[in-house]
């Protein structure tokens, strides 16, 4: 009963969660600066995350791979979010941001190319079209800068490469406590960036204290709990396909709670994105048996 429990509600449950830190990134840039908002996040999160790590034993990092550890924490931390949180304040839609993060598999896939690995004809065509897809999406959006979609490509590049190097240099770190020490070495770099843009008015006390409960509570620790749970259970390809829903779930959420519109060519370009994903996100067969590629990675637990 409970395994069929788990297999009924957990992966719509999840796709709800992650597609929803899209919109209360939304409404907390509205309430304060983005890098305010960065640094709360971190603040609560990371300490309740060691909590959470002491409370269930994980096995923390030391030494050079704690180095690794951090490395790849600012990456997928600092770089992603302070990029994707800018972008919103730029009146980037959440669709779109949702969209170009869904790319992170097709971009994992790359890299792995670019080191070495064979890249099929499927790939390509699924890379082209997925680009298309962003094009179609932000062609139409009333409220769109270039520079906000720069910014939506500095943070996907930002958690694709801190995948590749956390898959690179610390596949066996326990993951709740990478994820604790990801939100703990951000902190003191969001507060940096606090004290550079010189804004710290927070023009909405409550709207700003609801968004960072949920994106603590939910995004940054209920969403990577269920994750995990998943990932133990399911292997790392029926996982990751989960975030090819994230666009359209997002596009949806954004239109009945913060009334982003729903434009035809963004409809059109999250379908064409979804279709382009799907394949390119799809590593190439093996030449032989002994050079077989590993499983697709699954989207690492970025504490959406």
């Amino acid at each position: 009963m409970r395994n069929r429990l788990m297999d009924g509600i957990a992966q719509p449950v999840f796709v709800l969660m992650w597609s929803s830190a899209f919109i209360v990134g939304i409404i907390g840039v509205g309430a304060a600066p983005p890098m305010v908002v960065l640094l709360g996040r971190y603040v609560v999160a990371g300490p309740l995350l060691v909590l959470y790590g002491l409370a269930v034993h994980a096995v923390w990092p030391r030494g050079r791979q704690l180095r690794h550890v951090m490395i790849a924490g600012l990456l997928m931390q600092i770089v992603q979010f302070g990029a994707f949180y800018t972008a919103m304040g730029e009146h980037v839609s959440a669709a779109v941001i949702s969209l170009v993060q869904g790319l992170n598999p097709v971009v994992i896939a790359l890299f792995s190319g670019l080191l070495g690995e064979h890249i099929s004809k499927r790939q390509w065509l699924g890379f082209g079209i997925g680009g298309l897809g962003v094009a179609f999406a932000v062609s139409d959006q009333s409220h769109f800068s270039w520079p906000g979609l720069l910014l939506c490509l500095i943070g996907l590049l930002g958690l694709s490469l801190g995948t590749v190097y956390q898959k690179r240099f610390t596949p066996t770190v326990d993951s709740r406590a990478a994820t604790a020490v990801h939100q703990l070495v951000s902190a003191p770099f969001a507060g940096l960036l606090v004290l550079l843009s010189g804004n710290f008015h927070i023009s909405d006390p409550g709207r700003f204290g609801l968004s960072l409960t949920w994106m603590v509570l939910v995004n940054s620790m209920g969403a990577f709990l269920l994750l995990n749970a998943m990932l133990r259970r399911w292997d790392a390809t029926r996982v990751g396909k989960l975030f090819f829903a994230t666009p359209v779930t997002t596009a949806v959420l954004a239109w009945l709670f913060i009334a982003q519109p729903l434009h035809p060519m963004t409809i059109a370009g999250l379908a064409v994105g979804i279709v382009g994903m799907v394949p390119a996100s799809r590593k190439a067969p093996a030449a032989a048996p002994a050079l077989a590629a590993p499983k697709p990675l699954a989207p690492e637990p970025a504490g959406v």
